[in-house]
């Protein structure tokens, strides 16, 4: 049976690799890799397109099936010009806040308050280092507001039960100077996504 690569977001590791190996055990599932780009073209969208395609390329004649574990994350349509190209298919959706929760739901959040700034389990897990350091405010300060002038509110679309990551989403906010909410989310159409991948290679 041939093996499926899954090139993904740094950001969707630990969600994809949990999603993997609860697939190990079925006979008819095929075996699925992982590699994952650094996260912090979270920051850099423009960069993920390219950066994609070389890591497609490298796998090729490996691989039977490439699934990209992006949604467009931020490249305004490069990305799913890099995917027809290249022959692949990435996640769905527009970023993975709306992947998680859901079309209908993060519709719904949207339409609550605009100015809202969403973080996922990784990045509150990093948000030091992605989003404080990543964006320039810790060494300038003053860039807080130019960042996060017109949010409101910090939405925590949580993927796990965890008081830890709980306390640092708030933590997260109160640094802000936002109002947070915890939305639990699951795993969402990540699920989807890989049982789908998964049949079609079978």
């Amino acid at each position: 049976m041939d093996r499926v690569l899954v090139v993904a977001c740094g950001a969707l590791a630990k969600e994809l690799r949990h999603l993997i190996a609860s697939f190990e055990h079925e006979e008819s599932s095929p075996p699925i890799d992982l590699e994952c780009l650094p996260a912090k073209l979270h920051n850099r969208p423009e960069l993920i397109p390219e950066a994609v395609r070389e890591r497609v390329r490298a796998a090729r004649g490996r691989y039977r099936t490439i699934l990209v574990g992006y949604a467009d994350c931020g490249t305004g349509g490069l990305l799913d010009k890099v995917c027809q190209e290249e022959g692949v298919q990435r996640l769905p959706g527009p970023h993975c806040y709306e992947l998680y929760a859901g079309t209908e739901s993060f519709a719904q959040l949207q339409e609550q308050e605009l100015g809202t700034l969403y973080l996922t389990g990784y990045l509150v897990r990093h948000f030091e280092r992605l989003i404080l350091e990543g964006l320039g405010i810790l060494d300038h300060p003053e860039l807080q507001d130019v960042y996060f002038n017109n949010y409101t509110r910090l939405v925590y679309l949580s993927q796990e039960s965890d008081p830890e990551l709980d306390r640092l989403a708030q933590q997260a906010a109160d640094r802000l100077g936002l109002r947070f909410e915890k939305v639990a989310t699951g795993y969402g159409g990540l699920v989807d996504a890989l049982v789908e991948i998964r049949e079609r290679a079978a």
